[in-house]
């Protein structure tokens, strides 16, 4: 795995979070018939909360981002993008731990949607989210807190800077 990091995201970080999020989600939303140049850029823009987002750095540079956003009944996971050539690098895998073990901490169930057919679904699968609904694109799922049972891998995990 290589040498990565999070750090609270700012509003300088939107149009390179935004490119990371077009090239990230390219094939799975041309698989759909659903990828749109514009959109998929502008709906990062418009929902993007600094305050609930983390940036991924490998070697200093941005590679992705993940948003915990609080809700009424859980944490949405959202925004879980990570560069391509670092995907199944084991990195978006420690990034989700992290942020799960936040959470149980905090006794707050997560819940998040991922593309149909998406290879990540197997990743969220690995860590107790069970499907609750979907639709022709999406599929809503839900983690309930405090589990001792998911996956966790061997990888020592950075603490929280």
């Amino acid at each position: 795995m290589s040498d990565w990091d999070i750090r609270p995201a700012s509003v300088a970080d939107v149009e390179a979070i935004v490119e990371v999020r077009a090239v990230a989600m390219r094939p799975d939303l041309e698989r759909l018939g659903r990828y749109d140049e514009h959109r998929v850029r502008q709906r990062f823009r418009d929902a993007f909360e600094p305050a609930h987002t983390w940036v991924i750095e490998v070697g200093g540079e941005l590679a992705g981002c993940v948003a915990l956003r609080p809700a009424e009944d859980a944490h949405w996971l959202e925004h879980f993008y990570l560069a391509p050539h670092l995907q199944g690098s084991g990195i978006g895998t420690a990034v989700l731990s992290r942020m799960l073990e936040r959470c149980d901490r905090e006794g707050v169930p997560v819940r998040l949607n991922v593309l149909q057919g998406s290879p990540a679904r197997r990743l969220y699968e690995r860590y107790g989210f069970t499907l609750e609904t979907e639709d022709p694109v999406d599929l809503f799922m839900v983690r309930s807190a405090n589990r001792e049972d998911f996956f966790r891998d061997d990888t020592p995990t950075p603490t929280p800077s």
